[in-house]
């Protein structure tokens, strides 16, 4: 009797196993012809909109806003690791607070990569012009505007310092010097000529360059406003007076 009752027990549990196959999909020629097409195109379709969701989600911020290139690039950015930061302005007061680099850079903006900001004597061959970054002139130049062309390396101090340079072609038209002379009343601003630049009018702050057709472009002021004291600059807030040259305006 023990026999037989075990026996019973297995055959009961062998047709439970095949009707819950059943149940499943797993029995038929068309069943499983048919669930197989069906759970291969919502295989792909989970793949599609899971490869949708990832790079939703690499594209936008937080907030669910669409970050441009310029803008994750920018938030990529911090102060190198061979850079100095530890030096006081020259008046011996503490340094202005340095401003936050802006969530949405005016479009068209390039960041360079961090190389070091030690102080050189004489002549720097610098990878581009005007320059972006790098060691510079132990003098920052005075901030204001300039008629005539002022020496990369001690611009680039004053870069250091969190100024913001536009330079200019020095065949701009009058009418766009016109618009770029206010600048030069403004802290942390250098206006000068520059010969050879490639665009009629380029801005620049430490590791960030902007290049714009003319000086109406508005991306010119949001970027002084949004680089001007940039915590991006090493010694962002040393200001920029008691240094070299004597602005005209």
């Amino acid at each position: 009797m023990a026999r037989k009752s075990l026996m019973w027990i297995l055959l009961v549990g062998l047709v439970g196993a095949s009707i819950l196959a059943a149940s499943c999909g797993g029995e038929g020629s068309m069943g499983d012809s048919q669930d197989g097409s069906e759970n291969g195109q919502s295989s792909a379709m989970s793949e599609t909109t899971m490869k949708k969701m990832e790079d939703t989600a690499e594209e936008t911020t937080p907030a669910g806003k669409t970050e441009s290139g310029e803008a994750a690039e920018l938030a990529r950015a911090e102060i190198g690791r061979r850079e100095i930061t530890n030096m006081l302005p020259a008046d011996g007061k503490r340094p202005d607070a340095p401003q936050p680099l802006p969530e949405d850079p005016p479009k068209g903006i390039e960041v360079y990569p961090a190389t070091t900001n030690r102080t050189v004597e004489g002549p720097i061959e610098y990878d581009r012009k005007p320059p972006t970054n790098g060691n510079h002139a132990p003098l920052w130049q005075n901030c204001g505007l300039y008629q005539e062309p002022i020496q990369d390396r001690h611009a680039v101090h004053s870069m250091d310092h969190g100024v913001v340079w536009i330079t200019h072609r020095p065949d701009l038209p009058q009418r766009q010097l016109e618009t770029l002379r206010p600048y030069g009343n403004e802290n942390y601003i250098i206006v000068s000529p520059y010969p050879g630049q490639d665009s009629p009018v380029t801005v620049t702050s430490w590791r960030v360059q902007l290049n714009l057709d003319n000086a109406d472009d508005p991306r010119l002021e949001q970027f002084v406003n949004e680089f001007k004291i940039s915590e991006l600059a090493p010694l962002s807030g040393n200001r920029c007076d008691l240094g070299v040259g004597k602005p005209t305006g």
